[in-house]
């Protein structure tokens, strides 16, 4: 009995901390854009220092952002209710996204600091705490309904595919800040980014069938093919992804019979 408070007790506490720690995150990036701490801000960075990035996106890509935290905003709310607050599932994606949100602040700061290889470390705890989130909650597992779909399911998927791809994004960043190139041209090097990022989405399809996490890599795909234009192995290696992806969520969609998350 005791023992089934204290789950219980643990779940309320962090049902209350994640839409804290959601918003949280919300007002650091936003106090970033206006105010960054390292004095510039991480658009001002991608379009001046790092601007030779091969695998850079096209600056509109970033108004994903948005999307993403009415996700998480949805969530938050979801969660908190009486009835997800006893949820296994529920409670261990919310501990996860916590450390996601504390993980990110502290990338914004890492980042706009241009200390881009800790960035890179902050990067890959918010990556890994969102793919246990994904695991725990059995995202393309099994049909839910649409409540939990909509409002835990496709936020954490979305979520889960921009910080895949930021993440490639992020290590590109760091080699190029430190003029690594692993003797590969740059456009090689970002050919081979852009098809491990392609793999991954892929292995998410075949695995989970998970349509909004490949919506995301084709809107990012997109955007790096127009920000690309001017180095034609890039622009192609971005378009060849997309349209691949894309293919494959209409061939999804044709079936008929089975429902996809």
């Amino acid at each position: 009995m005791k023992s089934s408070t204290q789950k219980s007790t643990g779940g309320t506490v962090l049902a209350i901390a994640t839409p804290i720690a959601i918003l949280a995150t919300l007002g650091v990036n936003t106090l970033s854009n206006t105010n960054p701490p390292g004095g510039v801000n991480v658009g001002e960075l991608a379009n001046t220092l790092l601007r030779d990035v091969r695998v850079l996106p096209a600056n509109y890509a970033f108004i994903i952002w948005g999307v993403i935290y009415v996700g998480l905003i949805a969530y938050g709310i979801y969660q908190i209710r009486p009835a997800q607050t006893g949820d296994t599932a529920i409670v261990q994606a919310d501990a996860l996204l916590i450390v996601a949100c504390l993980a990110q602040i502290a990338w914004i700061y890492l980042f706009t600091f241009r200390q881009f290889w800790a960035s890179v470390l902050a990067m890959l705890i918010i990556l890994g705490s969102l793919i246990l989130a994904y695991l725990r909650l059995g995202i393309g597992r099994g049909r839910v309904g649409r409540d939990r779909r909509w409002n835990a399911h496709i936020p954490f998927s979305i979520y889960l595919a921009w910080i895949s791809v930021a993440t490639i994004v992020n290590i590109a960043s760091a080699l190029f800040a430190n003029n690594w190139s692993g003797g590969l041209a740059p456009d090689l090097w970002a050919l081979l980014l852009l098809i491990i990022g392609t793999a991954i989405a892929l292995v998410v399809f075949f695995q989970r069938r998970d349509i909004a996490f490949l919506l995301v890599f084709i809107w990012a795909y997109g955007a790096i093919a127009l920000r690309q234009a001017a180095f034609p192995l890039v622009q192609l290696g971005a378009i060849g992804g997309a349209v691949l992806l894309a293919g494959l969520v209409l061939w999804s969609l044709w079936q008929p019979k089975r429902q996809f998350e």
